[in-house]
């Protein structure tokens, strides 16, 4: 299994600090947020992790070619244009289209305390077959217009955690959201996405959404969804990261 962690955005929910420091550099503790996650990478059975910047962020590069042992499972990839989450990913494709198994895929702001999800991820995907697997979280109504919410129906095994999904909105407005179950920052991905984001045409925002590649995707492909029981922090803003900071300390 091969990873990839886009971490190209420019982190204006955390200015001024980010004009110096990325967002995914910020401690915890001892360590950049980002190497946390690499290591859940690693963890969950990743060999290879691509790792997409911009050229404004390559203090992140020097930082791991500084350890020997994490550099040598780390590529790099390069976001020159900010058009969107699905556009990042795009970026890693050459590392990534021919992959056989499912991608995982590891926001570079989100830090999960507690149970991660990327290794149950990886179970859930072998047990139905090498499906794509997203990781979902519950969010109060006012909030499912900042994420990916998706519809779906619990599958029998999974303890009620595991769906089969059946459609995915990017950012839709509560009045019309199918759950209030939201993507959180875990996506374990057939490479075919790849294709599909290839094609894609701008969505919410005028931004190359991920959500709107793994709707296409799930239209002849399974996806299911795991509600995973860890904690999902959104560093990418003050109150987010000094919640984490909370949890790991």
């Amino acid at each position: 299994m091969k990873a990839l962690i886009p971490a190209a955005g420019h982190g204006t929910r955390f200015l001024p600090v980010t004009r110096v420091v990325p967002k995914e550099m910020l401690p915890i503790g001892a360590k950049p947020a980002i190497q946390l996650i690499v290591e859940e990478a690693l963890s969950a059975g990743a060999e290879e992790v691509v790792v997409v910047i911009s050229p404004e962020k390559e203090i992140i590069r020097r930082y791991f070619e500084g350890d020997s042992v994490l550099a040598s499972h780390i590529h790099w990839a390069y976001q020159t244009e900010q058009k969107g989450l699905g556009h990042a990913v795009l970026q890693a494709a050459p590392f990534l289209v021919d992959e056989k198994e499912p991608v995982l895929t590891l926001l570079g702001d989100a830090l999960v305390a507690g149970e991660t999800p990327s290794a149950a991820m990886a179970a859930i995907s072998r047990a139905h077959g090498g499906a794509s697997v997203v990781g979902l979280e519950e969010v109060p109504v006012e909030r499912v217009s900042r994420y990916g919410i998706v519809k779906g129906e619990p599958c029998e095994d999974g303890d009620g955690r595991v769906l089969r999904l059946s459609d995915l909105v990017e950012k839709p407005a509560p009045e019309v959201a199918p759950s209030r179950l939201a993507i959180a920052g875990r996506y374990l991905l057939d490479a075919k996405v790849f294709e599909l984001l290839a094609t894609q045409t701008p969505g919410t925002g005028g931004e190359i959404q991920l959500t709107d590649s793994i709707r296409r995707l799930l239209a002849d492909r399974p996806v299911f969804g795991y509600r995973y029981p860890g904690r999902r922090h959104d560093i990418g803003n003050p109150a987010g990261y000094l919640k984490a900071l909370n949890e790991f300390l």
